[in-house]
């Protein structure tokens, strides 16, 4: 049986915004400190965050910490009369799963990585590697990809988004308040890697360290903020879970630079090797390839903005909004 639809999310004040902001800082801190806790799961000079033991015992960790918070959450949501089983299930993401929700949110996802795509899949090459899988199947044998691509991206959604975000709307905190600063939260979760960073290379600058976690606290909440506003249009934890992925799997674009005749290479010989174009790689190509890319990196951004309304218009949508 679908739950009906939660009601819609009130213009509330900045009141019910700080009502929230402990919960959220709790749970962060329960999905960091323990990393710290255990030599297992701590780096130092001799281990590293990407050993295969560090990435499983903190993949088990975080998995525990959004078992926790997750009951939490519906323990608050169900108490009181506030809301049913069902409807609190809606809030978190899980019902309805969201299918449809979540095809149309990676499509979204993709048009705006209409530039990466052309530079990962033509220029690069990658279009091989995906005719034998090997972006999938690599995800079973190599941990640090198995950490980026799934289990990251799925505690992190379920965390910041499903156990997270409910608690703003029964508090009834406003829509921008939710979208654009609750990620802030979601941001300064990262910055423990300076830590990190800093425990494994000694010898760099603090301040290299510093302007590292910076950039990654930008890009986290700015995609903080468009995977919540994803969560509020869809109410769908699917969607936001193969979002995140995927733009884990992209990466940062390129927003500067010529695309070099090098990029031709693939994993498993060039394409000279395979019978290509030698004068592909040529001066010429470089400068062709890169009127490309940017090109469809702004109409890719442009097209994004023109189908963000239509392509995350939900009835299991956790907010009401002009778009």
């Amino acid at each position: 049986m679908v739950a009906k639809p939660p009601p819609p999310i009130s213009t509330g004040s900045a009141a019910a915004l700080l009502e929230t902001l402990p919960n959220q800082v709790i749970y962060t801190l329960i999905y960091v400190v323990p990393f710290y806790l255990s030599s297992t799961t701590r780096p130092s000079r001799t281990l590293s965050r990407d050993a295969p033991s560090v990435i499983r015992a903190r993949i088990t960790s975080v998995s525990l910490t959004c078992v926790v918070c997750s009951f939490i959450t519906f323990i608050i949501l169900t108490s009181q009369g506030r809301t049913t089983n069902g409807d609190a299930l809606h809030y978190m993401g899980y019902w309805p799963l969201g299918l449809t929700e979540a095809s149309r949110s990676l499509l979204l996802t993709t048009i705006l990585f209409s530039g990466p795509l052309y530079e990962t899949l033509l220029v690069d090459g990658g279009w091989r590697q995906w005719l034998t899988l090997y972006p999938v199947s690599s995800l079973f044998r190599e941990w640090i990809r198995w950490r980026n691509i799934i289990a990251g991206p799925f505690t992190e959604e379920v965390l910041f988004r499903s156990a997270s975000v409910p608690l703003m709307i029964i508090a009834q905190t406003s829509v921008t308040q939710t979208i654009f600063l609750s990620p802030v939260i979601f941001g300064l979760a990262h910055f423990h890697h300076f830590y990190e960073f800093r425990v494994t290379h000694p010898h760099d600058p603090v301040v290299t360290g510093l302007l590292r976690s910076l950039l990654q606290f930008t890009y986290t909440s700015l995609f903080g903020a468009y995977a919540t506003f994803l969560f509020l249009r869809t109410g769908s934890l699917l969607a936001i879970f193969v979002v995140h992925a995927f733009c884990n799997t992209m990466g940062l674009p390129r927003l500067w630079g010529r695309l070099g005749p090098s990029g031709m290479d693939d994993v498993k010989g060039n394409e000279d090797r395979d019978g290509g174009k030698a004068g592909l790689r040529s001066p010429r190509a470089s400068i062709l390839w890169s009127v490309v890319y940017y090109v469809l990196l702004v109409g890719g951004g442009v097209s994004w903005w023109k189908n963000l309304g239509v392509l995350t218009v939900s009835s299991n949508a956790l907010a009401s909004m002009k778009i």
